[in-house]
């Protein structure tokens, strides 16, 4: 166990840390989607760095030895960082859809002052509502006397009494899960009649300006779909654990830790998978995670934005 969760841990942190590095460094990255994802993959570095090494010597000895007091930090950083993966996410989505959806004006639509405002709400939002649920014990009311979320003195476990479940499952994924399974199924739909569009056009008539639109036209949709791929694994990632922690006070917090701790892992590992998804499907970051991983990164800052061009 110690094997396996230490590889997606450093896998998490290695990944998202190399995502980093590609859209800080390189000019060619720096566009408002990119943004989003930088923020996004600050994030799950966080929560690789932070929250899981602790949650596995949590999950592991099934006890707690840094105290009380950190293990309500733990927990606020914890749940504020999940919360604000599925916000980056849903603006992303928003981004797709401008992008896909209403070509013409998204440049106007969004700037970087919009990208801005959109990673302030991502982080403050979850931040304030966990740390204030948290801290005020209010996910705690009427569980107190609940032994079975004591299995050792020292412990550490994120529970919430039934209002509590219902409400933060509800704000922190179904809804803009919902809302994002929403928007992906429109911008598909209009993806799809663009293409179609720009199939009927005939090269003779102007054959520059009709590669150019199928050019730009697949390279919006291949984006789309990457992002829609990123969103879906993070939904099939931590559906399980909000459909858990919604049931669980309802059945008197039967579910047995080792069920638990799967379905917590299973959305923990959810971040280790973006930068495997964005290095597969992404040409931009496929060449800049090959200039990292070569070390030609470290040549000078001109040379290595000549390569990543003629790569």
């Amino acid at each position: 166990m110690y094997t396996v969760i230490y590889g997606a841990i450093i896998l998490t942190i290695v990944g998202n840390l190399m995502v980093i590095i590609s859209v800080s460094h390189f000019r060619q990255l720096h566009t408002p989607t990119n943004f989003l994802i930088l923020s996004l993959a600050t994030t799950d570095f966080l929560l690789g760095l932070t929250v899981m090494p602790y949650s596995m010597m949590r999950t592991i000895t099934a006890c707690w030895y840094y105290g009380d007091l950190f293990c309500k930090l733990h927990s606020c950083i914890d749940m504020t960082l999940c919360t604000t993966s599925i916000f980056h996410l849903f603006f992303i989505a928003v981004d797709r859809y401008y992008a896909i959806c209403h070509p013409l004006h998204y440049s106007r639509k969004i700037t970087i002052p919009v990208i801005e405002v959109y990673i302030f709400v991502s982080w403050s939002l979850p931040c304030l509502y966990s740390f204030g649920l948290v801290l005020s014990n209010g996910n705690m009311e009427g569980l107190e006397k609940q032994e079975t979320l004591v299995p050792c003195v020292g412990s550490c476990s994120l529970a919430f009494n039934k209002i509590w479940a219902v409400i933060t499952s509800m704000l922190c994924f179904f809804i803009p899960g919902t809302l994002m399974i929403g928007l992906y199924m429109h911008i598909f739909s209009v993806a799809k009649k663009q293409v179609k569009l720009i199939n009927t056009i005939p090269n003779s008539v102007n054959q520059k300006k009709s590669r150019k639109g199928k050019t730009l036209v697949n390279a919006e949709n291949k984006a789309a779909r990457t992002l829609s791929l990123v969103m879906g694994v993070f939904i099939l990632c931590w559906l399980p654990f909000f459909i858990l922690t919604v049931t669980d006070p309802y059945v008197s917090f039967s579910i047995s830790d080792d069920i638990y701790n799967t379905v917590l892992w299973l959305g923990y590992f959810n971040s280790a998978l973006n930068p495997i998804i964005y290095g597969l499907f992404y040409p931009w970051f496929k060449k800049s995670f090959f200039l990292i991983l070569t070390g030609k990164i470290l040549q000078l800052g001109s040379a290595s934005f000549n390569i990543l061009n003629t790569m």
